[in-house]
């Protein structure tokens, strides 16, 4: 027993310490005061408990419930767009809806995850290239400082890769200490809060916000969280797993809040062997993580205070190196497939640009230029046949159908 609440424990830990600043940097880059932000994360954590330790209780398997850390780099990646945080939570609102629906209706799940590999890929890796450029910027500015958070990351990362991120998050806590002092902890209000958004549904920022947060949640989150917990032999029952997390979300909204999904590196540390020896037992690991993140969620007021007191790079810094290889698997995915590449490559650039047409941001216009791509090259005609030659000699039809055969289109230029 005590194995599997360690693991619950570790879980809970490495999860919260790894991408806590993203998130309330993301909350702020969406027009959140610090009070909002520090509501969103409360209310994110909150909800992580409700689900967590229903869904341990109830089904009695290691299911993994989290934030979504790749829904929180598109929301950073939305920033300077002049979007309020109350359109902001409707489009939270909007996204969690979409996940209900998903649940309810199997149709529309499978509707999403049809959507083309190389372009919800590509779009999560241009959303994330900006943030993860972060660490070598950071590095340049402010070499004293982030220096030793990008050193000990690399350190740990060959180490004891599962504490890396955590521990260069702690680095990152003392330089805050050495550049700004302590006065900011004094001077911030550290009482846990939940603050009421009334929200406001803006067509604009539901396109360019929310439909990006759905995709990447639904795609970069619940997708793989199924996956890893089908390769431990669970099963992971869609409606509760999908319904629950979409209620979730959305009653965090209203708070701030941005979405909550199925965990992937945390079901990995929950439902493997290293969490406890009978399988019938690791559902222990889940309750103890989601019991775990309540008095995380408490700390939120003294979590975005730090990220206030600390030079703002050196937090994008860090959340760089969260999602570094969250990069590395959109890239992969999204340039697996030889025939897609063009297509893939053209959405992350698109969406890397960061740029804003009709008040619609990037990740929407990279998807829709990479699958007007995809289209086009996909309906392509084929080239006529050219017709065989009448001195070809009879006796080798193969030759001849071979060399009349048409060609297949073009679609990543020849080495």
């Amino acid at each position: 027993m005590f194995q599997s609440i360690s693991a619950g424990f570790v879980a809970a830990i490495a999860g919260f310490a790894s991408s806590f600043a993203l998130v309330i940097a993301a909350f702020i880059a969406v027009g959140a005061t610090p009070e909002q932000a520090g509501s969103g994360l409360l209310a994110i954590c909150l909800a992580t408990a409700v689900v967590s330790t229903i869904g341990a209780l109830v089904l009695r398997i290691p299911l993994a419930i989290a934030w979504s850390t790749p829904g929180a780099a598109v929301l950073l990646a939305a920033a300077g767009q002049g979007i309020t945080f109350s359109d902001a939570v409707g489009a939270f609102i909007v996204s969690a809806i979409l996940i209900v629906l998903c649940g309810l209706w199997p149709w529309l799940g499978r509707a999403i995850t049809s959507i083309p590999k190389p372009l919800a890929s590509a779009m999560l890796a241009g959303v994330l290239l900006p943030i993860c450029l972060a660490p070598f910027q950071a590095v340049a500015e402010l070499p004293l400082l982030a220096g030793p958070i990008v050193l000990t990351w690399l350190v740990l990362y060959r180490l004891a890769p599962r504490w890396a991120v955590p521990a260069a998050m702690v680095v990152a806590i003392v330089c805050v200490f050495i550049s700004a002092g302590s006065d900011w902890i004094t001077e911030a209000s550290i009482a846990p809060q939940l603050t009421f958004v009334a929200p406001t549904f803006n067509i604009n920022t539901v396109i360019s916000l929310g439909l990006p947060l759905f995709i990447v949640t639904m795609a970069g989150q619940n997708i793989p969280g199924f996956t890893v917990m089908k390769s431990n032999d669970y099963t992971v029952p869609p409606r509760f797993a999908l319904v629950g997390t979409g209620l979730g979300s959305a009653g965090a909204a209203f708070f701030g809040g941005h979405a909550i999904n199925l965990g992937a590196i945390t079901a990995a540390i929950m439902a493997g062997d290293e969490s406890h020896p009978d399988r019938s037992k690791r559902w222990t690991a889940t309750l103890t993580n989601g019991l775990l993140y309540i008095p995380l969620g408490l700390g939120a007021g003294a979590a975005v205070a730090l990220v206030n007191a600390a030079p703002s790079i050196l937090i994008t810094a860090v959340a760089g190196l969260a999602v570094l290889g969250a990069l590395i698997s959109s890239v992969v995915g999204a340039l697996e497939a030889p025939e897609h590449r063009i297509t893939a490559i053209i959405t992350f650039l698109v969406v890397a640009s960061g740029i804003v047409i009709a008040g619609i941001g990037s990740a929407f216009w990279g998807l829709l230029a990479g699958g007007i791509v995809m289209l086009w090259l996909g309906w392509q005609r084929r080239p006529k046949p050219e017709p065989i030659s009448e001195t070809a000699p009879s006796g080798a039809p193969g030759e001849s159908a071979e060399a009349g055969s048409p060609a297949e289109p073009e679609t990543t230029p020849k080495a």
